[in-house]
């Protein structure tokens, strides 16, 4: 490296397995970076139970070097968050750089975001729709690695070709990657088409690369863990939905969901979070118990909660609820699932924490096939909605009905202002008033009043009379000047004899 005077400095930035001992301490069970999911308190969490290395949620390299507020909001860490990786996406090195440069001294290293399948990566441009644009990436990793005091990693996914896939990782490494987490799925493979990780890619660029890496794909449980590092070969393995289910993955136990939950919203009252969060969270966690039929009010309750009070209460009931099943002090009778999940998939009770497994993509494809002749089929029977009094409404009204529920209730005074307001209507139409404006008119009424009668409406933010007096000025002021100009010029002329040229007759 050099600096500034074109001197050649020591670099002391650690690379390849040097980073991942010294600085990481050689974890193996790492905790994947996941769109707010990821954030200080499920980190704590999750470092509590095992975890030994955490990635940030990923973060959007132009907004995170040019919004302070987004950067203050990503940067929520602690002396006890490491080590910590800090993950970017976007498709411009030097944005990236520009991120990544205040970002550095919060982390132990950057990663760069090639692997998201998802169709708001592929509007931005950026996670795994770059995974062609080798030229690209190449410039992105090395400037990276040449311009930051901390070590640039990747996480990427597989190409369907093996051997496009070891070249693709060879590249990133030759650029500057000092780290290389692999998702054994290709960027088609998402949502209900998941399906299941392929290993061999891994272990095959396992054997061909110098620098450590890990495996991200197919982890449920401890013993998949394991497994994972003797079939591939290496360093870590990396969980994202096996840990949001189950956040004591890495101890190889199942602790019961409430237990998991409280701690959880313990750690957020000490690193708070946005709502939205905790809610996925608990989500994950109660997943099994949700789709129990008998639970339906207790998830709509969930749904609505946004207030850290009302979690709490949602996890109380659950623990009321279930806790005396767990101790042995009642007998279980197996209540019914929804029709989404059946019950011979649960191999624990449903309210111990263990992964959700996905259905087939052949399973998909054979419901979308059903619903398809369904669609066409003129005997089938024909949905009903009703509201709540019975009567048969649309489903367009349905679901706006749905989503009224769900919105957080109002309290007593918030309705009765509600009401207030609609009994206030404009003192010269059937229109409702404007609630600040000072004549009690509507805007329309207003500025026809303020127009003809040249006054201001602050409340509506009618402002004639004001403005028709700083135009008035302004052409007063205007007219002064010009005046003033033409005396100065007229002064000029009458001072200032006009120059004879040679030869000229006087």
């Amino acid at each position: 490296m050099v600096n500034d005077e074109g001197d050649a400095t020591v670099n002391t930035k650690l690379l390849g397995y040097d980073f991942y001992r010294r600085t990481l301490g050689s974890p193996r069970y790492v905790v994947a970076p996941m769109v707010d999911q990821s954030e200080l308190a499920w980190r704590m969490l999750c470092r509590r139970y095992g975890a030994q290395l955490c990635y940030s949620p990923m973060y959007h390299a132009n907004l995170f070097a040019h919004d302070p507020k987004y950067r203050k909001d990503a940067l929520q860490t602690c002396a006890e968050d490491r080590p910590l990786i800090i993950q970017f996406c976007g498709n411009d090195a030097e944005q990236i750089l520009d991120a990544a440069l205040l970002a550095q001294e919060h982390c132990d290293a950057v990663d760069i975001n090639l692997g998201c399948p998802q169709a708001i990566a592929k509007r931005g441009h950026y996670g795994s729709f770059l995974q062609d644009e080798w030229e690209l990436l190449t410039d992105i990793v090395r400037t990276l690695h040449e311009k930051l005091s901390v070590p640039v990693t990747c996480k990427i996914r597989i190409f369907e070709d093996r051997e496009k896939t070891l070249r693709y990782a060879k590249m990133l490494e030759a650029a500057g990657c000092q780290l290389l987490t692999v998702h054994g799925r290709t960027r088609e493979q998402k949502g209900p088409l998941t399906g299941v990780a392929d290993w061999s890619y891994i272990k095959e660029l396992r054997q061909h690369l110098k620098i450590p890496m890990f495996a991200n794909g197919n982890i449920l449980g401890l013993e998949d863990v394991h497994r994972c590092l003797d079939e591939t070969g290496v360093d870590g393995v990396m969980s994202a939905e096996g840990n949001l289910h189950n956040p004591a993955i890495f101890q190889g136990i199942a602790p019961p969901v409430w237990q998991m939950a409280k701690e959880y919203l313990e750690f957020v009252e000490l690193y708070p979070c946005p709502s939205s969060y905790i809610r996925g969270h608990l989500f994950k966690l109660f997943h099994h118990i949700m789709n129990i039929r008998q639970n339906s009010e207790l998830r709509d309750t969930l749904a609505t909660s946004n207030q850290l009070e009302q979690f709490q209460a949602v996890v109380d009931k659950v623990q009321a609820k279930y806790e005396p099943y767990h101790r042995g002090e009642v007998v279980y009778v197996p209540e019914e699932m929804d029709a989404t999940i059946s019950t011979d998939k649960l191999e624990l009770n449903a309210w111990l924490c263990q992964p959700y497994i996905r259905a087939s993509p052949e399973s998909h494809r054979q419901k979308i096939a059903e619903k398809e002749l369904e669609a066409v089929d003129p005997n089938r029977a024909k949905r009903q909605y009703f509201d709540k009094d019975g009567n048969e409404i649309s489903r367009k009204r349905m679901k706006k009905l749905r989503r009224r529920q769900r919105r957080p209730n109002k309290t007593e005074a918030q309705v009765h202002q509600r009401h207030e307001r609609r009994l206030q209507y404009c003192t010269a139409c059937a229109n409702p008033q404007g609630s600040k404006c000072e004549f009690n008119l509507c805007r329309v009424c207003c500025k026809d009043k303020c127009y003809g009668e040249d006054c201001d409406c602050p409340g509506h933010g009618i402002l004639i009379k004001s403005r028709r007096a700083k135009a008035k000025h302004y052409q007063e002021h205007s007219k002064l000047e010009e005046n003033s100009h033409c005396g100065v010029l007229r002064e000029n002329l009458d001072s200032d004899p006009v120059p004879v040229a040679a030869g000229d007759v006087p």
